[in-house]
């Protein structure tokens, strides 16, 4: 019982931000989870009340609470909705950071964060050895899509449509390179991010070609890591705290005004975890952590903000694609993004047709759509349906995570749409003008 009273004295420290909470319940119209379970405990207003449970020792089950805790996408759209500013995310990642103290990792998972991903050294060498491997467990699948589907019957993967690994990870091609691209424009540092480097590395050329095809000069450091949302998401401070120390030391060593991603969930990270998660560091690390954090921008918001979009030469005779746009939640409802990729899909020469209920959220979550998968495509199907009523060829979205759900949600329904960036639109178009000059 010791042990609990010391939880209930740790969680005590989010008191002033629970009590910020005056049971409304606006969250339940805007949580996607509890829109498919109906249960009060999925919902930020319960997740809340459990967690004052947990202060006024109501309850000894700290396993039971952590369960509902990471039954949670960590959309923010409680958050986005909410009158009374709750900053639920925020709350939440701390909560299972005090509760996997008590509780402790799994072993898989210490294996994963605090052996793996905290070293980006090792692993993007294993991720590297896992794509040449990855064809000896999937199958790839005829469509626009370009997933693969499991060779066993496992249950983690039988019904999923995979968004596989690419052979030739973003950082590999950087080995040898003098990483400093010059111009003479905006000085502009890229965070990769690991799914776009290893699953989507056409995108991160993509801002490569785009940055200098707007004469910017560029830092892109190598031997890159993860942001760190998978490690806080389920309580590993020290491995998320390692990660941002690496990535503070690596950026460190360029001047820039601008630190571009392309992926939602890193830029939310960077700007909003990073600063108000790790106050415990000492003061000159954390003022790096904040300077580095007002910096930081979507790659959409840097071309729509500082590039002329419009002096792209148009290829009059290329034949305009129907692209409707899916807006990632932790752009638009944590940043405030989303004006600027349409702007991009627009100046690439495209139709752009909104889709009903564009910002919802479309179920991925991260780990959550490996724990819930059964829910996590129920939502995900309903984005993939408004989707396909637009009659569009191609769905843009500007998070990968986002990218891999939609994929397999098309997938599920054998509908020939493409999934892609703003950034390679636009990136396309240019090689398509490029291509029509030299003729």
């Amino acid at each position: 019982m010791d042990r609990m009273q010391q939880l209930a004295r740790d969680v005590r420290k989010l008191e002033d931000q629970l009590a910020v909470c005056t049971r409304c319940g606006m969250c339940q119209a805007n949580c996607p989870l509890f829109a498919q379970t109906r249960k009060e405990a999925d919902v930020s207003r319960g997740k809340l009340v459990l967690l004052n449970g947990l202060i006024d020792q109501m309850f000894d089950d700290a396993k039971g609470v952590n369960e509902r805790l990471q039954r949670c996408l960590l959309c923010g759209s409680c958050a986005h909705g909410c009158p009374s500013n709750v900053n639920a995310v925020e709350i939440f990642l701390k909560a299972r950071a005090i509760i996997t103290q008590y509780l402790g990792l799994s072993f898989s998972k210490k294996i994963i964060f605090k052996k793996i991903l905290s070293n980006p050294e090792t692993f993007n060498g294993i991720m590297g050895m896992a794509a040449l491997f990855q064809k000896f467990f999937f199958k790839k699948e005829q469509n626009l899509q370009g997933t693969s589907c499991a060779r066993i019957a496992s249950p983690l993967l039988r019904h999923r449509h995979i968004v596989s690994l690419k052979e030739t990870a973003f950082n590999r091609t950087l080995e040898g390179q003098d990483l400093r691209i010059e111009g003479k424009g905006v000085k502009v540092a890229f965070f990769v991010g690991c799914l776009i480097d290893k699953a989507f590395p056409k995108i991160a050329h993509s801002v490569v070609d785009v940055l200098k095809y707007f004469n910017a000069q560029v830092f892109i450091p190598f031997n890159q890591g993860c942001c760190g949302i998978p490690a806080i998401a389920s309580g590993d401070v020290e491995t998320f705290e390692t990660l941002v120390k690496t990535h503070v030391d690596l950026f460190s060593r360029g001047k820039f005004d601008y630190l571009v991603t392309a992926c939602a969930t890193c830029s939310s990270t960077i700007i909003k975890l990073w600063p108000a998660l790790l106050k415990h560091l000492d003061k000159k690390l954390l003022r790096q952590i904040e300077a580095l954090a007002r910096k930081t921008v979507d790659i959409s918001w840097l071309m729509e903000k500082r590039f002329d979009l419009s002096a792209v030469i148009s290829d009059g005779e290329r034949e305009k694609n129907i692209i409707t746009y899916h807006d990632p939640c932790h752009l638009k409802k944590s940043l405030g993004v989303f004006n600027e990729p349409r702007q991009v899909i627009l100046a690439s020469g495209n139709e752009l047709k909104e889709m009903a209920d564009s910002d919802t959220c479309c179920g991925m979550g991260g780990s959550f759509n490996f724990a819930h998968y059964d829910i996590s495509s129920q939502i995900g199907l309903k984005k993939a349906k408004n989707i396909i009523d637009t009659g569009c060829s191609t769905v843009a979205t500007s998070c990968p995570a986002c990218m891999m759900q939609i994929s397999d949600m098309l997938a599920k329904l054998q509908q020939p749409v493409l999934v892609r960036h703003p950034v390679e639109i636009f990136a396309e178009t240019l090689l398509a003008n490029s291509k029509a000059l030299d003729l």
